[in-house]
């Protein structure tokens, strides 16, 4: 278990100390890269493949809780692990799958299966998050994603029954309308930031007829009509099975992936800004003070957290291997410590309820007001 973390004031800390040791960490970890690290993520693909595998395998007997962990559990698996950290081209020089053919054209069949189109994941999250993390542009900041339900005067419970409806549903509710209509914007040039939550379904949209044609009907094609029909000549019951035990499955990998993604960057205790990041400096500052880890150390433990809990490592480089991470975060954490800069590092269940606080309205981020150097 990780230590208790400390909140020292950051207005305070040697951010300038900090930048120059960060330099130099970042070098050494790309130097540095090891021969374990492709490997490593085939150990990890693997595992998720085993689960899907052993979800398929039992999917035909009956609905049953073994098979919806197994297949939700691959699910996460190569979204979070795989397709996220290789579409962050983490893998481009250990001799792995390249990021910026990963799942592009036919080898989204092969590669990545999911709601979510590859090259409007890619934009929306490797560019938009990660570099204009917690602001206005930032298509993933909760608290302003939330801001009309903050504003509601609804009781609290009703408030929290429709962040668990988000919860169970937030992959094509919010992910895959939302990313397309980033990838549109991209292409037409227009980087101010989208009217939040005006994504739209509607077929007599380009935006609508993206997520019907490239997200929807694929993903459903595949998983709700395909694979159950695999099963057919064990009989009707089995492909019923099957399709139960598949919906079932998508239900507990939205809130999976949802316990793991949304707390990583919301709470009363990470900062918001106002402008983009000008300088290493002021990008450092924006990615530690914008995100949380959870408890880390160990494959099984990192794996059921989809590797997601190395959040500040992973935005300080956004283009390192997964088991990179796990080598840098312990020398990430005396870094900020040595140099007065807060650290968040806490439980997932914890990150998850200041999380939840901000999206009913009970607490607000806070502002980092300071002018970023140029």
């Amino acid at each position: 278990m990780n230590a208790p973390t400390t909140h020292p004031d950051p207005t305070l800390a040697d951010w300038a100390g900090l930048t120059v040791a960060l330099n130099d960490l970042g070098r050494r970890l790309r130097r540095e890269g090891t021969d374990g690290d492709l490997p490593h993520l085939r150990k990890i693909a693997g595992w998720g493949r085993l689960a899907t595998v052993l979800g398929l395998a039992t999917a035909w007997l009956a609905p049953n809780p073994l098979s919806v962990v197994a297949l939700s559990t691959g699910r996460v698996a190569r979204w979070a692990m795989v397709g996220h950290h290789v579409s962050h081209r983490g893998y481009d020089k250990v001799g792995g799958p390249k990021g910026k053919t990963f799942a592009e054209g036919w080898r989204r069949l092969v590669d990545w299966v999911d709601w979510l189109l590859p090259a409007a994941w890619k934009h929306e999250h490797n560019v938009l998050h990660h570099y204009r993390l917690n602001e206005a542009r930032d298509p993933d900041l909760v608290e302003a994603n939330l801001e009309w339900l903050r504003e509601k005067t609804w009781p609290r419970a009703v408030k929290l029954v429709v962040v668990v409806f988000f919860a169970m549903t937030w992959r094509w509710v919010y992910y895959a309308p939302n990313t397309l209509a980033e990838l549109h914007r991209k292409e037409v040039g227009d980087d101010t930031p989208l009217e939040r939550n005006a994504w739209t379904w509607d077929p007599r949209t380009p935006v609508g007829r993206d997520v019907w044609l490239k997200s929807v009907l694929p993903y459903v094609g595949i998983q709700f009509v395909l694979v159950p029909l695999l099963f057919a000549p064990l009989g009707g019951t089995a492909v019923m099975c099957v399709l139960v035990n598949s919906l079932l499955a998508e239900v507990l990998a939205n809130l999976h992936s949802f316990l793991i993604i949304v707390p990583n960057h919301a709470g009363h205790d990470l900062y918001r800004f106002d402008t983009p990041p000008k300088g290493k400096e002021a990008f450092y500052r924006r990615q530690i003070l914008g995100s949380a880890n959870y408890r880390t150390g160990g494959d099984v433990n990192d794996f059921l957290h989809g590797f997601l809990n190395y959040q500040i490592e992973h935005h300080l480089w956004p283009d390192l291997p997964m088991q990179a991470y796990q080598r840098a975060q312990p020398e990430v954490e005396a870094l900020c410590r040595q140099f007065g800069v807060p650290y968040v590092q806490e439980s997932v269940w914890t990150r998850l309820r200041r999380t939840v606080e901000i999206m009913v309205g009970d607490a607000s981020m806070k502002r980092w007001e300071a002018v970023e150097p140029g």
